[in-house]
């Protein structure tokens, strides 16, 4: 079965940038039928889709995080990495990483919502705060 893992810090300062790790097993991310996202939860909040990276490297951003989250990967790990830099308090949440399902072999998408994930990794808090 599919599983993903994240893993990074749970405490980062004001104004550095956040790092987080999602390793996956049991399906390789370069699959040309899902893509591989990162969604977060502030306290109290909804769910929030930070990006994604699929099959050709593409990434797709939520345009209100776009400026400062870079996502990568690194193939032959199996994981994918989410940069968010310059944070602030209200960055505060948990981080999951998620698989979602391409609407059709290959295409490349530009938004996504949680909801469109179906298997999640179990989330890790990360606080902002000096």
């Amino acid at each position: 079965q599919v599983h993903l893992q994240e893993s990074g810090p749970s405490l980062v300062k004001p104004s550095q940038t956040l790092t987080l790790t999602c390793t996956v097993s049991g399906a390789s991310i370069t699959t040309n039928t899902h893509y591989w996202s990162w969604i977060r939860q502030p306290p109290g909040k909804d769910l929030e889709w930070i990006g994604s990276i699929a099959h050709t490297g593409n990434t797709a951003y939520s345009p209100s995080l776009r400026s400062r989250t870079s996502i990568d990967w690194d193939t032959s790990k199996n994981q994918f990495f989410l940069d968010l830099s310059f944070v602030t308090p209200e960055d505060t949440a948990v981080y999951y990483c998620a698989r979602g399902a391409l609407p059709m072999p290959g295409i490349v998408i530009r938004h996504t919502t949680p909801q469109d994930h179906d298997v999640w990794g179990q989330g890790t808090q990360v606080t902002v705060s000096s």
